[in-house]
């Protein structure tokens, strides 16, 4: 296969283009465990499915409940998500704010226009 037609072209071409994205003025930057539960948050939702925080807590491959508890302060502080309301008071929803769908917006256009420039 020549060096040019590799199909990991498509995928550096994206880090190329979704890392010139880092430089726009956004949201801020998250470490590697806040971009793993961004992630996270980012497919329940994406499945439709209700995510609270004591759901969030559960999951001991994201670290113990209070670093989570945490990591989801200081995700809400940088406006990468945030906590509804439910019927019970003491229970709050965790969803991607709408910052944070426009970034995946973002990177679905790098990854469309790495596509394309590795297909010329």
């Amino acid at each position: 296969m020549e060096k040019n037609n590799r199909p990991a072209n498509i995928y550096v071409r994206f880090l190329q283009l979704a890392n010139a994205l880092r430089g726009l003025p956004s949201l801020p930057s998250l470490d590697p465990l806040e971009d793993r539960i961004l992630a996270f948050v980012a497919r329940a939702g994406q499945a439709k499915e209700r995510l609270s925080v004591r759901d969030m807590m559960a999951q001991s491959e994201l670290g113990s409940p209070a670093m989570l508890h945490a990591r989801l302060k200081s995700m809400r502080e940088k406006g990468w998500i945030v906590l509804t309301d439910t019927d019970d008071t003491r229970r709050k929803q965790v969803e991607l704010s709408q910052a944070a769908w426009l970034h995946f917006d973002k990177l679905s256009k790098c990854l469309l226009q790495a596509t394309r420039d590795v297909g010329k």
